[in-house]
């Protein structure tokens, strides 16, 4: 890949050549000005000129990584001038459009600095903030829709971000407007380009002592603009000629909006004879003929060159849920953390719809969404072989002249299709036309992916035009939710009782989690193995409906529990940091954690710990009862459903054996939704384990030894598995469960708790380096374990995959309350496999090595002696 500068001129010839020779523009200041800057003009009446910056990504294509290596080292250079206490303490805001991606950027150069963007398009139900004007620009108006009102205020610093600074009016009237209704005591202004005067400048050195607030400025490169007498005139008599030869040749539009005509040259008038500049009828400067224009490109393109078409294509980016698109509303370090965690698996599709042979690539953004479309092309950067350029769409006009020493070489002209506040008009795509593009990648934001984009004369259709790929990716438009909502839910929750919490009802604190179950600790349910499996066997009553006797292990067994959780703490740690960043970055920013009582239930307690380490996130989390056969509690749901959103819900479990739970819960929301329950419950289970590849959401997909499944309620929180019984449990019951009070001395539930989140630090940077790289993977369930269960019942002789309980988790189950055959070690397994060999020991068990398992090992329960044995339906099974 190749990520050299690339300014979108020859680099011999200066890319303000063209107007400089022609209207007498000078720049002066430092050496590096001309290398960031060009020169174009526009119908202004106030400033004929444009400076055309060619590192910020929005009229000319560049290299992402030097588009943000630019914002991201003004960032540094703020948080040195602040020091690290100030700069924690910093908000940054930055200006639309042209400099949304560009703040930004600087934001993530300071640290930790929340960002915020001024925008002109108005948000219903969305309250203002502030606004100021830009006078200068096209369009002047600037909103401050912050979603937090606190965001602006205090007293650290506040940074303000744009591209240049031509005479600081726009500055002065930011900090007038915010200085009066949110005071402090510093201001940052920040730029790529000082252009001021220095009456200008004296000019904001005089306001700073006016409000008593220190203002500190800081640019990349400073300078001037030494204009000629008369040039604002020559420049619009130069821009009107332009326009009127254009208009002769057929190249000007009919229609009306923002500079509308400016520059319309088409392929035709490439063939101007030499003198001339082509397209304009007009004579060229003396010396400024340069064979370049001999293959130029259309500058200006309104219907596309005769060619065919490109294809179009849509990609699902999979955008996390509830993370804003930009600034717009507020993006805290939180939310960049998330993107982060993202930007990899959406890079990784993106290069899915690029070609392989593809040479170069522009992924073009929209307007005032600059920095995910900035985000997304750094990143692919990395995962594709093609040259990767970056730029976005405008709202400016501004006149396209193909030649190489003028910044605006082509531009492509589209209607708006955001239905902007001001109504329609024209959009413009500069220097994207006569790049020779193999592939152009649209981002655009939901509210912008209209009919008018995918018209015949939408931006699609004239991409397309000059690109044999163009992609589209839509990110979801963030629209805060309104501050105070009254909750509306057709269920009705005063029917069910509030979840049941510790110390009452478990061995957890009552902030760990509540559980939707009732209390039936008073009831005898438990009963012999043998009595409970004749029941079970002879009435064909099912698993749920009684309780196993707990099985109390020796003490031999438990120093072998706690000499695997010494051993395996680490190791569980990360997965559980993994899986919980995952979802974060995935499916909610807040997710509502739902554990599957009761395996699930301690990794639940684990990730919510995780959570609030980690991203300071105090999570909700929730015991419900799944029972296999009978699928999840329907009232739980429905009191989830009352009290949060279902998107927000994330259900939670220990491992995956062959994946019937997975199978299970994904029929049981189907069901509740179709019986009239509420939508939008995702059934995709996340796991800490995901050993038969039956998720894709998950901690790690080894298979080894979780402590917390070598024990039965002594370390889940002192609760039973789950009871559904008809004459306990009634219609508008949660299921049941028992909470053995009686077994607190051998409780170890909240030790085992503690001892991984003591190692939570130690494991926070893999954790993140993980995540980064499970995101950017293809995790597509393979349910490679429900094979190897259907070979493994075959070779066997058992023929029935439920006698067949795969992984070390489910394997110890079998040996602590089923009735095991023999166990399946893959050879070579180690210390993972010490408490199922004890276990297999003291209960008479054979363990078989075997070579070919894709589990560390398998529990298979006697194919003629099935008590204990429970199918997909949850009732003995019978050979």
């Amino acid at each position: 890949m190749n990520n050299a500068v690339n300014h979108g001129h020859d680099d011999a010839i200066w890319s303000g050549t063209w107007v400089a020779e022609r209207l007498g523009v000078e720049l002066v200041g430092d050496d590096t000005l001309t290398d960031l800057l060009g020169l174009a003009l526009r119908r202004n009446p106030k400033r004929a000129h444009l400076l055309v910056s060619h590192v910020l990504g929005k009229h000319i294509p560049q290299s992402p990584s030097v588009v943000h290596g630019h914002g991201f080292a003004l960032g540094r250079r703020v948080r040195e001038l602040l020091g690290a206490h100030e700069a924690a303490r910093a908000v940054v805001l930055g200006y639309a459009e042209t400099a949304t991606g560009l703040g930004h950027c600087v934001a993530d150069g300071l640290g930790a600095a929340p960002y915020l963007h001024s925008t002109r398009r108005p948000v219903p139900g969305v309250v203002t903030a502030g606004g100021f004007e830009e006078s200068h620009s096209h369009a002047t108006s600037h909103l401050l829709l912050p979603e937090d009102p606190a965001l602006l205020v205090g007293d650290g610093p506040l940074v303000l971000v744009d591209d240049e600074f031509s005479t600081g009016n726009t500055v002065l009237n930011t900090i007038r407007a915010l200085h009066e209704r949110y005071p402090r005591r510093r201001y940052v202004v920040v730029a790529l380009v000082d252009m001021r005067s220095a009456a200008d400048a004296g000019r904001l050195d005089g306001f700073a002592r006016e409000i008593g607030a220190r203002v500190d400025l800081i640019a990349t490169a400073s300078g001037a603009v030494r204009l000629p007498e008369g040039v604002l005139e020559k420049g619009q008599e130069l821009v009107a000629r332009y326009e009127t030869a254009a208009a002769a040749r057929g190249g000007r539009p009919s229609g009306g909006g923002q500079g509308a005509g400016l520059g319309a040259q088409h392929e035709s008038d490439l063939a101007a004879g030499p003198g001339s500049d082509p397209g304009s009828g007009l004579p060229q400067a003396p010396g400024t003929a340069r064979a370049a224009t001999a293959d130029a490109h259309p500058a200006d393109d309104r219907t596309g060159p005769s060619r065919p078409a490109g294809r179009i294509t849509s990609v699902d980016l999979r955008w996390p849920r509830g993370l804003p698109d930009g600034g717009r509303h507020g993006f805290t370090p939180q939310h960049r953390t998330r993107l982060e965690a993202a930007l990899p698996a959406m890079a990784a599709r993106l290069a899915e719809a690029i070609p392989e042979d593809a040479a170069r690539v522009l992924v073009l953004g929209f307007e005032e969404l600059m920095y995910a479309p900035l985000r997304l092309a750094r990143e692919l950067e990395h995962v594709v072989g093609a040259e990767v350029r970056y730029s976005t769409t405008t709202r400016s006009p501004v006149l396209a002249v193909d030649d190489p020493g003028y910044a605006i070489r082509s531009r492509i002209v589209f209607p708006a299709h955001d239905d902007p506040a001001d109504g329609p008009g024209e959009r413009y795509a500069y220097n994207v036309a006569g790049r020779d593009f193999d592939a152009v990648v649209a981002v655009v934001d939901s509210v912008a992916d209209t009919p008018r984009l995918h018209a015949p004369d939408g931006l699609l259709a004239r991409l397309a035009a000059h690109t044999p790929h163009v992609v589209l990716a839509v990110v979801p438009s963030y629209v805060p939710e309104p501050l105070y909502v009254a909750a509306l839910s057709e269920e009705r929750p005063d029917m069910l009782p509030e979840p049941l919490r510790g110390p009452a009802f478990s061995s957890y604190a009552p902030e760990e989690v509540g559980w939707l179950l009732q209390d039936l600790s008073d009831v005898t349910l438990e009963a012999p193995t043998e009595e409970r499996e004749e029941a079970i066997q002879s009435g064909g009553a099912h698993y749920a409906e009684s309780l196993p006797v707990e099985y109390q292990p020796s003490e031999q067994y438990q120093a072998l529990f706690h000499a695997a959780l010494e051993t395996s703490a680490a190791r569980i740690a990360q997965a559980v940091g993994v899986v919980t960043d995952t979802v974060i970055a995935e499916r909610s920013p807040r997710p509502v954690l739902v554990s599957l009582a009761r395996a699930g239930t301690p990794v639940g307690v684990l990730m919510r710990r995780w959570a609030q380490f980690r991203h300071g996130l105090d999570l909700p989390h929730y015991a419900v009862s799944i029972v296999r056969g009978r699928g999840i509690d329907a009232n739980a749901l429905r009191w989830l459903a009352a009290h949060h959103d279902p998107r927000d819900v994330v259900f939670v479990d220990g491992w995956t054996g062959k994946g019937a739970i997975t199978r299970e819960l994904a029929a049981a929301i189907e069901d509740f939704e179709a019986g009239g329950g509420a939508a939008g419950f995702d059934p995709e289970i996340a796991v800490l384990a995901d050993p038969g590849s039956c998720v894709r959401t998950y901690g790690t997909r080894d298979d080894f030894l979780i402590p917390s499944a070598c024990l039965n309620s002594t370390v889940s929180g002192l609760v039973s598995r789950t009871v559904l019984r008809a004459d306990l449990v009634g219609p508008d019951d949660f299921h049941g469960a028992k909470f053995y009070r009686e077994l607190a001395g051998a409780d170890v539930s909240v030790a085992f708790l503690d001892a991984i989140a003591a190692r939570f630090p130690e494991v926070a940077d893999a954790v993140a380096g993980a995540v980064k790289e499970l995101l950017a993977g293809d995790r597509t369930p393979s349910w490679e374990g429900w094979a190897a269960v259907e070979r493994i019942s075959e070779e066997y002789g058992i023929h029935d995959v439920n006698l067949v309980k795969p992984g070390v988790g489910e394997t110890t189950r079998v040996l602590l309350r089923r009735v095991p055959w023999k166990i399946l070690a893959r050879a070579g397994a180690g210390a993972d496999l010490d408490h199922v060999r004890l276990l297999a020991e003291q209960r008479g068990v054979p363990v078989e090595e075997v070579g070919d398992l894709p589990y560390t090992c398998v529990g298979l329960i006697h194919p003629q002696y099935t008590r204990g044995a429970t199918g997909a339906d949850g009732k003995a099974v019978t050979v």
